[in-house]
């Protein structure tokens, strides 16, 4: 069975200094965190990659990425606008940032046929991952019902030195189905007596919510089927009516999305455990850590370099 990749890599970066962070070499023959990415899941079996960007990026993006990957494997590019809205709805002037994960999943809705898995461009999950989602789709595929799976991390192997970061705090039941994904944002390292943990921080008051730094955390890399896109635009219009008119920053985001098929007992999600350890561009600072973990990575013989032999790394004149 056909399994696409799906890269959701239109965020604007505002964290980052207003880069564009997921185009930031960090491999040592100037491979991006994508192309790991993308290297991992044809390793792993999918045979399909669907970029979704910017029309404002897209030069950029083809020549630093995008043509590499063609000669690799078939690749087809959505795109995420803040003027892609159902019918009956239109862009609000103070709206400045795309609508969220959601929607950029939902621009690819004439893209993608097969089972799927859903990244960020910005975050590199390591191989089990990849692997681990697959099976699972390909062992649920012609189930009744809708069957999703989620890989899930270690909080505290995702924080990073350099500020807060959002994560989705996962809970599970006994079977390791996800009963709830909570939204969390600006979850930093929190050092007390001599030992770090993790706690949620409070930007007006500076006070710290200590959290459980075992628990398991959503880097939004999730595993769904063609039938995911088919309830994200109705739900989406129930987002777009229910926003407050005054209010142009909410977004359409998939652990929201995905907490509420779950409370609504619409879907099963698997929190698919994995150990690898997962690092990425939060902040510009974060760069250097991410360019001499993938230099580990390659004295370690998990990868070549460059990342794809000659062909896959060859630039366009």
């Amino acid at each position: 069975m056909d399994t696409t990749l799906v890269i959701m890599a239109a965020g604007i970066g505002s964290r980052y200094g207003g880069g564009i962070k997921q185009l930031e070499a960090v491999g040592p023959s100037g491979e991006i965190i994508m192309d790991y990415s993308v290297h991992d899941a044809l390793e792993a079996g999918f045979n399909k990659v669907v970029f979704i960007i910017r029309k404002d990026l897209e030069k950029d993006f083809k020549e630093i990425i995008g043509n590499r990957i063609e000669k690799i494997c078939p690749v087809a590019y959505a795109y995420q606008e803040l003027t892609d809205l159902p019918d009956g709805f239109e862009k609000r002037e103070a709206r400045t940032k795309p609508w969220g994960t959601g929607q950029a999943v939902l621009s690819c809705r004439e893209l993608v046929q097969d089972p799927f898995v859903v990244i960020n461009a910005d975050d590199y999950y390591g191989k089990e991952a990849f692997r681990k989602l697959r099976s699972y789709l390909l062992d649920t595929a012609g189930q009744k019902g809708l069957h999703f799976c989620m890989a899930g991390f270690v909080l505290k192997n995702t924080l990073s030195e350099n500020g807060g970061v959002t994560r989705g705090l996962c809970q599970v039941d006994g079977e390791g189905f996800l009963t709830r994904v909570t939204e969390t944002r600006n979850i930093v390292m929190a050092r007390t007596g001599g030992s770090t943990g993790a706690a949620v921080l409070n930007p007006e008051t500076g006070e710290l919510t200590l959290v459980d730094e075992n628990a398991y955390a959503s880097m939004n890399m999730w595993g769904l089927t063609p039938e995911f896109l088919e309830l994200l635009e109705p739900g989406f219009r129930r987002f777009l009516s229910d926003l407050d008119e005054e209010d142009n920053k909410t977004e359409y985001l998939l652990p929201v999305i995905m907490d509420g098929l779950i409370q609504q007992g619409q879907a099963r999600v698997k929190l698919l455990p994995t150990r690898d350890q997962w690092f990425g561009v939060t902040y510009r600072e974060d760069k250097q850590a991410v360019a001499d973990s993938f230099k580990k990575l390659i004295e370690d013989g998990v990868y070549q370099s460059p990342l794809f032999g000659s062909e896959g790394n060859e630039t366009d004149d």
